[in-house]
């Protein structure tokens, strides 16, 4: 039917058949937080940038493998995390994490002073995150500041979903000890 939204799994089934817009359309809910996640796991713009474009290609390629019958963002945020890791452990990198995440909202804009109080809150809160291990900074990066499910999380991070759960209680109270 024409001009009627497409669900996930006609899109999947499209696109497996090699209906490459059905793929671009299938993908692109998903392009901002696979970014995100891949920018979690590198650290890096630039890798993120480019783990997410070539876990993009690597989904395109493996689309004959994923089931239509389960949600696309778990599997795709798997491979873009995969991409990610690779990247990271060949590059070594190691840099400062800032998240390239916009926070818009439609409430009024908040006063200089408050946003200035607010900039100094996360900016400390940014440096705690960044004391934790990776696994720990990356399991709170996944749930609290991208907002993915347990699910999601644990697909990205490639980790059980009672792992996320552990990890995250511990990454919990040891940021509460550095935040302080």
């Amino acid at each position: 039917m024409e001009g009627r939204p497409q669900n996930e799994r006609e899109l999947a089934l499209r696109a497996q058949r090699g209906d490459a817009r059905a793929y671009e359309e299938l993908v692109r809910p998903h392009q901002e937080i696979a970014f995100r996640v891949a920018y979690v796991i590198t650290r890096n713009t630039a890798d993120a940038e480019d783990a997410t474009q070539d876990g993009l290609v690597k989904a395109w390629r493996a689309l004959g493998r994923f089931r239509t019958s389960e949600p696309m963002r778990p599997w795709l945020l798997q491979i873009v995390a995969n991409e990610a890791r690779n990247r990271r452990r060949s590059a070594g990198r190691r840099e400062q994490l800032a998240l390239r995440a916009a926070n818009v909202s439609g409430e009024a804009a908040p006063s200089p002073e408050d946003a200035t109080l607010d900039a100094d809150e996360r900016a400390r809160l940014l440096a705690a995150l960044e004391q934790l291990p990776d696994d720990a900074r990356q399991v709170l990066a996944c749930r609290y500041l991208l907002q993915l499910s347990e699910e999601e999380t644990a697909a990205a991070l490639d980790i059980a979903r009672g792992t996320v759960k552990s990890r995250s209680a511990r990454a919990l109270e040891r940021l509460r000890e550095t935040y302080q």
